[in-house]
């Protein structure tokens, strides 16, 4: 994968989360009480929904975190390189997640 190729899908990648962000916004809103409407289990079933897609909201903040910091070390010429011990990350490893920063050895 080349550099470009690189950026190219995460770029696209950090739009598709926005996207998701923007569409899922309404699911983390706070369960309203509405006792005369809604049963226990009902809200119950609401709050485990509305849990979940905090904790996804969650997980995309961090790839999103992860994209950046991948798309910042292109800009300065150190993608594809180990953070941690310097050696160059395989190839294969940065075609299936281009944002990952470490070596297999590294990252285990």
């Amino acid at each position: 994968m080349t550099e470009e190729e690189a950026r190219i899908r995460l770029i696209a990648r950090r739009e598709a989360l926005d996207a998701e962000d923007a569409a899922n916004a309404d699911s983390r809103d706070t369960v309203e009480l509405q006792q005369d409407s809604v049963g226990r289990l009902s809200r119950m079933d609401a709050i485990q929904q509305q849990a979940m897609a905090q904790a996804t909201a969650r997980r995309r903040v961090a790839e999103r975190a992860r994209i950046v910091a991948a798309l910042a070390r292109l800009d300065e010429g150190e993608w594809g390189w180990c953070s941690a011990c310097g050696n160059e990350i395989a190839g294969k490893r940065l075609a299936h997640d281009p944002s990952v920063a470490r070596c297999v050895d590294c990252a285990g």
